[in-house]
């Protein structure tokens, strides 16, 4: 499972970004924060798609790519109704 997290300043290419997102199977747990919880062929292919959204990236714009496949993992308010809290042990 991965979360991303994007700060976009265009607005046009910040909303093509979180479209692109949702197309590939990422839930939006926040504004610019999504999950993707998928197989990792799907997670490979987005990886390729988010690198090439970076290129037109300028100077403010980030992504930042969580791997929680080995992180516990526990939710708080709203997030817990999504599906049961998943918990992830070495």
């Amino acid at each position: 499972m991965l979360v991303v997290s994007y700060d976009i300043s265009d607005t046009k290419l910040r909303a093509k970004f979180a479209k692109m997102l949702t197309k590939n199977g990422a839930i939006r747990l926040q504004y610019s924060v999504y999950e993707v919880n998928n197989t990792q062929r799907i997670i490979d292919n987005l990886m390729v798609k988010i690198d090439d959204f970076a290129k037109k990236f300028t100077g403010g714009d980030s992504v930042i790519i969580f791997d929680v496949a080995a992180v516990k993992l526990t939710k708080y308010g709203n997030a817990i109704h999504r599906d049961v809290d998943i918990v992830y042990f070495d």
